[in-house]
């Protein structure tokens, strides 16, 4: 297991947002924990020096494509790059410096998988290249993929059967625990335990950690299988639960 970094981008300045209150058009609902003073950029240099490998930049709507390509150029190959992300534009992202693009609403019409616009994708950039989104909400006892925002529910669960599938058509798997995520109240222990069991691939895992201890958690409950990526609770996103330079220690403790 490792720690993996991210950038998340809002109007372009990197930011950390409780997720489950980003809407299109609805500013008035948006909780805000961090906005940072420097660019997406530094952030992407600070990461390269510390060999922090597989992060993931994330465009939250309009307006955050510049401070994407700077942070990329900042780490050619070194990051990957979500949000907006189609057939039309893959391409432009992987040569302006993604290691890969990541996917989610892109890949689903009307609540279902469209498998011909994901073959497409895949035959486009290559398997290699590809990571699927598949972050998710609780409803009832199962975890169903949502998109647009984390909103919308499809009728797609993260099921063993439905892993087995998507793992078929990409590189590594993005999954956020949407309910909880930016909020820094624990993680989704059954969803981590439930992915644990299942993932055949790389996967990272978001949403609710808190502490160092909540690293060490995931890692136990998902017998190593699941990597983990920490935003509102880092000291260098205005949090206080998480040192970045003991996430870097994790790493390093992890690799010996």
């Amino acid at each position: 297991m490792k720690f993996r970094p991210c950038i998340d981008l809002h109007e372009g300045k990197v930011k950390q947002i409780v997720g489950s209150t980003l809407r299109d058009g609805k500013t008035e609902l948006l909780l805000t924990n961090f906005v940072a003073d420097c660019s997406s950029a530094d952030y992407a240099r600070m990461y390269r020096q510390d060999n922090l490998t597989g992060g993931h930049i994330i465009k939250l709507g309009p307006g955050n494509d510049e401070a994407a390509r700077e942070a990329l150029q900042a780490w050619p190959s070194g990051m990957q790059v979500g949000g907006g992300i189609t057939l039309e534009n893959a391409e432009d992202w992987l040569d302006n410096g993604a290691s890969h693009i990541i996917v989610t609403s892109c890949v689903f019409r009307n609540g279902k998988v469209d498998l011909p616009y994901l073959e497409k994708l895949v035959q486009k950039v290559g398997r290699n290249r590809l990571v699927l989104d598949l972050s998710c909400r609780r409803k009832g006892s199962e975890y169903y993929i949502v998109t647009e925002r984390w909103q919308n529910f499809t009728t797609v669960a993260i099921s063993p059967e439905n892993l087995e599938f998507f793992a078929k058509h990409c590189d590594e798997f993005l999954i956020h625990a949407a309910d909880v995520e930016g909020k820094c109240s624990g993680i989704e222990e059954d969803l981590v335990e439930l992915l644990g069991k299942y993932i055949m691939l790389p996967t990272t895992y978001a949403g609710g950690v808190r502490s160092l201890n909540d690293l060490h958690h995931i890692n136990s409950l998902a017998k190593g299988q699941l990597d983990a990526t920490v935003g509102s609770a880092l000291d260098i996103f205005g949090g206080s639960g998480l040192k970045y330079k003991d996430a870097v220690t994790f790493n390093l403790m992890n690799d010996s």
